[in-house]
């Protein structure tokens, strides 16, 4: 445990039994959406809430009851760990408080679209597959 964030989850789920209801409705809807596009992705901890990897981060989910994550009152954010590389034509993701990162706030479940939300992801998993390609590429040279 660090100095800023005086919680410590140690599994998926107690993060989970910690979320106040409203907060745990988006958090499950989002894993689930998160969970079906990425059949071969990991899930884990990382800050105190769930990121999501394939080669590497590839997105995360961080609710406002978990401290020191920026995100306004009673809302769960979606973030992009390299939003900075994907096409936001709609403007639908805000910069996050990281250089690379772009993120989605949900104040409750009503706004969380399915279909936006699996095409940001499928994007964001073609990125890191991208890049791993090219770091193997480099690796061979």
């Amino acid at each position: 445990m660090n100095q800023i964030q005086k919680l410590k989850f140690h599994s998926i789920d107690e993060f989970l039994e910690y979320l106040p209801g409203h907060e745990r409705e988006m958090v499950d809807r989002l894993r689930a959406i998160i969970r079906d596009c990425m059949t071969e992705g990991k899930e884990k901890l990382a800050y105190n809430v769930p990121y999501y990897y394939l080669h590497s981060r590839v997105c995360f989910i961080w609710p406002a009851s978990v401290p020191w994550g920026n995100v306004k009152a009673d809302g769960v954010l979606l973030g992009f760990c390299n939003g900075h590389r994907m096409r936001d034509e709609l403007n639908y993701l805000e910069k996050g408080n990281r250089k690379h990162v772009y993120v989605k706030t949900f104040t409750n479940v009503g706004e969380i679209d399915l279909d936006l939300i699996r095409t940001y992801l499928f994007e964001a998993l073609t990125i890191d597959e991208q890049l791993h390609q090219q770091k193997r590429s480099k690796k061979k040279l």
